[in-house]
């Protein structure tokens, strides 16, 4: 605040000073104008001459002056001198003639600024190649410059006076209303690195009272991050110690010296599957932590959903046709421009992965009754991208919708291999890209109604 005080305050000195010559010079402008009038009244015409007398008097009068020098010119009907100086400087060529009104200019004259009125009189307009009258009257500036100074400098003591006592009292109010706002600084840093309570607003400056709330809201925005990480890891190690520990007792099992061959080989069939469901919980859980956090950072590209759509298909197909299941594709073709948005191709793949992933561990399959599971992608008329990923299963009970996309959460009595992550998987990653994860049932049957996840996704502009 101090330094465009300091600023303002030279150019309050020169916009005074630029008012002072204007106050200053209004009474003399007027003295001219008068004596200028005056001489207007000396001037007659006589015969087609002009005449001008001015009585001895009347001309010390006018010079009689302690400070300035005061000179006059008259020219006649034909711009003949008739009295003053005649080196007096004439008026501008384009100024236009008006009789009986008195200008002002700044001119100079031998040497010296002066201040010059002049006038046009009155003329004899019978006589050939006739002109008006001009009287001029100029004065120096010695008056004008000497008031204007009194009156800057009337003004500039005060200044020097009111300037620092404004500079002490400005020092003074913000030092006294930043105190609360050192207060508050040395209560945040006396926080310990854990404590993400809620700021008191009570004992906080109005101004920054929105502030204060804000940090507020976001420590709850922390508190409920940390509270879902250590929610998260808890579960995690709990999900990763049960084939761990199934692992350490196969391996107990199959070194017993008295296992038979028999043993050992159910011993390291249930290590093999065991290592893979411990193998699948991880990579579920990395896939879970980059949906979380590296779509954040990273940027995003143009993504064709119906190609990324129709690989998962082909890429899933072997292990569909295997266990009797019925896997197709239906939509827009791969390289339909339609089909086209902005999103993170790698956490895409993973959730129409997981999507199939989900059905083909809970549809069952058998020779006689096949597992249907269909992927679609339609262009919806609201300039939106349809993922569809459909089966003919039991279905999910409307009641648990939204416990299935909560990490490790699984539906009693299934007997599905796997750790309940990969619906959560799929509900973050449709909130990286602005979808909404649907879930509805696929079909009208009560028997097997199976059900339906659809995401719309906003299209990329062309």
């Amino acid at each position: 605040m101090l330094t465009p005080l300091l600023i303002v305050w030279p150019a309050s000195l020169i916009l005074t000073w630029l008012v002072a010559q204007g106050i200053a010079g209004g009474p003399f402008d007027r003295a001219l104008e008068y004596n200028t009038q005056a001489l207007s009244q000396l001037v007659s015409v006589s015969q087609g001459k002009a005449v001008f007398n001015l009585p001895q008097p009347a001309r010390e009068i006018l010079r009689a002056d302690e400070d300035d020098l005061v000179y006059y010119q008259v020219l006649g009907l034909r711009g003949e001198h008739l009295s003053g100086e005649r080196d007096l400087p004439l008026p501008p060529e384009d100024d236009v003639v008006e009789t009986g009104r008195v200008k002002l200019r700044d001119d100079e004259f031998r040497g010296e600024e002066v201040r010059i009125a002049w006038l046009y009189t009155r003329t004899d307009l019978s006589s050939a190649g006739s002109k008006p009258i001009l009287i001029q009257v100029a004065e120096t500036r010695e008056k004008r410059s000497r008031l204007a100074t009194e009156i800057v400098k009337g003004v500039m003591l005060p200044q020097f006076i009111v300037l620092p006592l404004a500079v002490l009292l400005v020092w003074l109010a913000l030092a006294r209303g930043i105190r609360p706002l050192h207060e508050l600084e040395e209560r945040i840093r006396a926080r310990r690195p854990d404590d993400l309570s809620p700021i008191d607003t009570q004992a906080v400056p109005q101004e920054v009272a929105p502030l204060v709330n804000s940090v507020n809201d976001l420590f709850g925005r922390e508190r409920q991050s940390l509270a879902a990480q250590r929610r998260f890891l808890a579960d995690a190690a709990h999900q990763l110690k049960t084939p761990l520990a199934g692992l350490r007792m196969q391996a107990e099992l199959a070194l017993r010296a008295q296992a038979s061959e028999a043993d050992l080989k159910q011993s390291l069939k249930q290590i093999s599957r065991a290592s893979m469901n411990a193998t699948r919980t991880v990579n579920q859980l990395l896939a879970l932590a980059r949906a979380e956090g590296s779509g954040q950072s990273l940027p995003k590209q143009n993504v064709h959903v119906a190609q990324l759509a129709q690989e998962v298909v082909r890429e899933a197909l072997p292990r569909a046709m295997e266990r009797h299941f019925d896997l197709g594709y239906e939509g827009l073709e791969a390289d339909d421009p339609a089909a086209q948005i902005q999103g993170y191709p790698a956490l895409l793949a993973e959730l129409v992965r997981n999507l199939v992933d989900n059905a083909l561990a809970y549809v069952p399959s058998t020779p006689e009754r096949s597992g249907v599971i269909t992927l679609r992608v339609l262009a919806s008329d609201s300039g939106q991208v349809l993922l569809q990923v459909e089966d003919n299963g039991p279905g999910i009970p409307e009641g648990e919708r939204e416990l299935v996309l909560q990490p490790f959460y699984r539906r009693l009595g299934q007997e599905a291999d796997g750790s309940g992550l990969g619906l959560a998987i799929v509900a973050e990653i449709a909130k990286r890209h602005g979808a909404q994860l649907v879930i509805e049932d696929a079909h009208a049957r009560a028997e097997m109604p199976g059900v339906r996840f659809s995401l719309r996704l906003t299209r990329h502009p062309f």
